[in-house]
């Protein structure tokens, strides 16, 4: 059993993975804004993000950051939270597992990164995309911080058919036999988890994707 800390764990994303946490037999403290715990978490603090400490986040063995947000005057927080909390674990042996965007992000020859456009990309995802590219971007640089960036495949929904398996794929935009590139929340959360608990892919981005 590990002890957690999930960042928004109230949101969607946020509740999946502390359900599925819970489940596997993992000590859960939620932090978020709201009054009152939305999630299963054991334990629960009421405080805005950021208002955390370096004191709030000791003790556990990993962070998750499943901050989300969708409106555009908000885009730039999604760097702006992997920044703060990168800054907030620096140096020490905490991981942070962040829910990533960028799901249809491919890496160049020269390992730089550039958004995956493709004819029926949806032009009112664009920007929301590029905010997450850069938060990714953001976190690459950082090599005092046990990170690992998990992108949701490019459809990323709570009501997709939940099959309870799931493809890790890596820096390569990948679709599955089907030819498709979705997963369900609950999926990912369960991909997720096990990425968290197998201690690998630090400093690295990888995705799930349904089967």
């Amino acid at each position: 059993m590990s002890k957690i800390a999930v960042i928004a764990s109230n949101g969607m994303a946020g509740r999946h993975i502390v359900a599925e946490l819970v489940a596997r037999g993992h000590e859960v403290t939620g932090f978020a804004r709201g009054e009152i715990n939305q999630s299963q978490a054991q334990s629960y603090v009421q405080k805005d993000l950021f208002d955390l400490t370096k004191v709030d986040l000791a003790g556990f063995d990993a962070v998750v950051d499943a901050f989300g947000t969708f409106s555009p005057e908000t885009l730039h927080l999604h760097e702006k939270v992997v920044a703060f909390l990168a800054d907030l674990l620096a140096g020490s042996e905490t991981k942070l597992l962040i829910v990533g965007g960028a799901g249809s992000l491919y890496v160049n020859d020269d390992h730089s990164l550039q958004l995956f456009e493709t004819p029926d990309f949806p032009a009112e995802f664009y920007d929301l995309a590029k905010a997450q590219a850069g938060a990714l971007a953001l976190i690459r640089q950082r090599q005092d911080v046990k990170w690992t960036f998990v992108s949701p495949a490019a459809e990323f929904e709570v009501d997709l058919p939940i099959t309870g398996e799931y493809l890790l794929a890596g820096e390569v935009f990948t679709l599955n036999d089907k030819g498709q590139s979705a997963i369900s929340y609950a999926d990912y959360a369960k991909g997720f988890v096990a990425i968290l608990e197998s201690g690998q892919h630090l400093q690295e981005r990888v995705s799930l994707l349904g089967r």
